[in-house]
C-alpha cells in the first residue's frame, strides 16, 4: 500500500509529547483502514496526533492527548479476558542522512506490507506515521513508526496480542 498524502499537519512535534493509553475512545482520524487479521477485526487509525489501533478487545492510543502527560512507557502489559497484551516503545535519534535512510526503509516496508496504513504529513516527505499488523500463531502483532524530521527522532512501537 502506498502512503497517503495527508493535508493536515501533524499535531505532535516531538516524541516527548506522545502519551500511551488503553481504552481511549476513537479520536478524529485522518485515515482509517479496516482489516480482518487472524480472525480478529482490526482498525488502523492515523491521527493528526499519531495513531490508534483497535484489535479485538484492545483500543491502543499513542498520541498527543489533551490532559495526558507526555512520555511513553518502555513497556506495558495488560490482560483482556483470554488475551495477553504486551506493548513496547523506543525513541531513537538520528543524524540527518541516517534519519532519511531510516524513513525510506519505513516507507518501503509499509509500501510492501499487505496490511499497512501510513500517511505522509505536509511539509516534509520524512514526516510519516506508519502502522503494520500481522497474524501470529497465537494472535496478532503490530508495529508503528512516528518520525520527527525537525528533531531527527523516530518512535517505534511493537505490540503483541496473544490468546491464552
Amino acid at each position: 500500500m502506498s502512503g497517503i498524502a495527508l493535508t493536515i499537519p501533524y499535531l505532535d512535534t516531538d516524541a516527548d509529547q506522545l502519551s500511551f493509553t488503553l481504552g481511549h475512545p476513537a479520536r478524529e482520524a485522518l485515515a482509517v483502514r479496516d482489516l480482518t487479521v487472524g480472525g480478529l477485526d482490526v482498525q488502523l487509525r492515523l491521527l493528526g496526533a499519531s495513531h490508534q489501533v483497535f484489535a479485538g478487545p484492545v483500543r491502543e492510543t499513542v498520541a498527543c492527548l489533551p490532559g495526558f502527560q507526555g512520555g511513553l512507557p518502555d513497556t506495558a502489559a495488560q490482560d483482556f479476558g483470554n488475551w495477553a497484551y504486551h506493548f513496547s516503545a523506543t525513541v531513537r535519534h538520528f543524524a540527518a542522512a541516517e534519519f532519511g535512510r531510516q524513513v525510506a526503509q519505513i516507507r518501503g516496508r509499509s509500501d510492501e506490507h499487505p496490511q499497512a496504513l501510513y500517511g505522509i504529513f505536509p511539509g516534509s516527505p520524512e514526516a510519516v506515521t506508519a502502522l503494520t499488523v500481522e497474524s501470529q500463531s497465537s494472535g496478532l502483532t503490530w508495529h508503528t513508526w512516528h518520525t520527527y524530521p525537525q528533531s531527527g527522532q523516530i518512535v517505534s512501537t511493537h505490540t503483541r496480542l496473544e490468546a491464552r
